[in-house]
């Protein structure tokens, strides 16, 4: 627990926010498929990242894990084997709290030739796996729940042959996505995937990088398919990790919130597909400039961000919704955070997908912020805010989800007397240093 007060003064100063979590599994799962060396900067070294080292390392792949002295900064050398050179675990593959670790490892395993088991925590256990189980089953896997839920633990037989399907995905996904065409790395003709909008895009990037033929095509209705061509070897390569986003959110939105407040947050990743908060807040009305842009493995800038009056349309009203939930599917807690402290009314929709995630982050989100006093409805595919009223301190519950942890961290900034967030020590899943560095900022 960690009792926390409103801020008492501006927000000032640069943040350095650690690697991206999409990417650092990511490095890691492509990197023990590739030939050669994978050598990674920048890697995010949270326990989500460390149960996908640990579940390779048990199917064999050497991996070197490291911590410069002089600046903290984790450095991995992946030792692949190739997309044939994993081994049989001698025991389950344990995930942790990790749904990336478990639904694209899942895509891998069941191309093996052995038979391999995978689960993790609690939450792991009650999260849903049918959305990989269907399509990796249509393309000949043999996977199934163990307790016929559909949700881990998962029992893979291995030995299948996979044929390269054509998947209309009902919702956009990155890890059924991703599952389904790490499984197509070994299945007979092309594999394609259709989703209703581009979901993050990570997997098609870093698998062109390592030398798969795999690209996205976008229609004009903004429906996207990603479409890979199977035969082509990996080879290692070395990875630049930017800051995550997803963890560099907190801090725009504290900045949003304190009045006169102004951080920079340095070497942050901008991936098209993850920039949706950015692209909505800007929206609102904050202000937001990109600075020193680059692309090195994936692009990524400096952020600047100032306090800023918020507003909602004409008619006191911001919608969220469609196309832009995608890309900021894992910031809509602290964007509801954000959306409490204005002065108009927000609508979150087409959000469905929070529901299945560490939490059920609609009840959770809603629950939490009508203790500090916010008038908020859940619907359901997401929920409706009426600013306005002030927050108030509150026992926070975060539900071991280090969304909603940090989330309301940042609301504490904008909430009369103390808020206390109760297990804390969730963050430790994406971003070790969270309170350290919020303090940081606020102290």
């Amino acid at each position: 627990m960690i009792a926390l007060e409103k801020a008492k003064h501006p927000l000032k100063g640069d943040v350095f926010v650690p690697g991206d979590k999409s990417i650092s599994h990511r490095s890691i799962m492509f990197g023990a498929l590739a030939k050669g060396t994978t050598e990674i900067t920048g890697f995010l070294n949270s326990a989500d990242c460390l149960s996908t080292i640990d579940c390779f390392r048990k199917l064999g792949i050497n991996i070197d894990h490291t911590i410069r002295p002089t600046n903290g900064v984790p450095t991995i050398t992946v030792h692949g084997n190739g997309l044939y050179g994993l081994k049989a675990p001698s025991e389950t593959l344990y995930t942790g709290n990790s749904g990336t670790t478990t639904r694209l490892m899942s895509g891998i395993l069941v191309a093996q030739p052995f038979d391999s088991n995978i689960t993790g925590d609690m939450s792991i256990e009650k999260r849903p796996m049918n959305r990989i189980i269907k399509p990796l089953s249509q393309m000949g896997a043999d996977i199934s729940s163990l307790m016929d839920n559909g949700c881990a633990p998962l029992v893979i037989k291995g030995g299948k042959r996979l044929r390269g399907i054509t998947y209309r995905n009902p919702i956009a996904s990155a890890q059924v996505k991703s599952a389904i065409v790490l499984a197509g790395l070994y299945a007979d003709g092309d594999t394609v995937v259709y989703e209703p909008a581009l979901s993050r895009n990570h997997t098609e990037t870093m698998l062109t990088m390592f030398g798969a033929d795999i690209h996205n095509e976008l229609a004009r209705d903004g429906s996207a398919a990603a479409i890979l061509h199977p035969g082509m070897p990996l080879h290692g390569i070395k990875i630049n990790v930017p800051g995550d986003i997803s963890s560099a959110a907190y801090f725009m939105a504290a900045a949003l919130m304190v009045p006169d407040s102004e951080l920079l947050i340095r070497n942050v990743g901008i991936n098209q597909t993850r920039t949706g908060i950015i692209t909505v807040l800007r929206q609102m009305g904050a202000d937001i400039t990109l600075m020193n842009e680059t692309n090195d493995s994936e692009p990524r800038a400096d952020i600047l961000v100032k306090y800023s009056e918020l507003h909602g349309n004409e008619n006191g009203i911001f919608e969220i919704g469609g196309k832009d939930i995608p890309t900021m599917i894992d910031e809509l807690p602290v964007v509801a955070v954000v959306a409490a402290t204005g002065n108009f009314d927000t609508i979150i929709k087409d959000a469905a997908e929070l529901k299945a995630k560490e939490s059920d982050r609609i009840a959770t989100v809603v629950d939490n912020l009508k203790a500090m006093g916010c008038d908020i409805e859940a619907t359901d595919d997401g929920m409706i805010i009426h600013g306005g009223k002030p927050l108030h301190g509150a026992d926070i519950h975060s539900h071991d989800d280090h969304r909603l942890a940090m989330s309301f961290a940042v609301a504490s900034l904008a909430a009369t007397g103390t808020t206390r967030i109760l297990d804390d020590g969730c963050v430790g899943i994406s971003y070790p240093s969270f309170f350290k560095d919020f303090q940081a900022i606020v102290n």
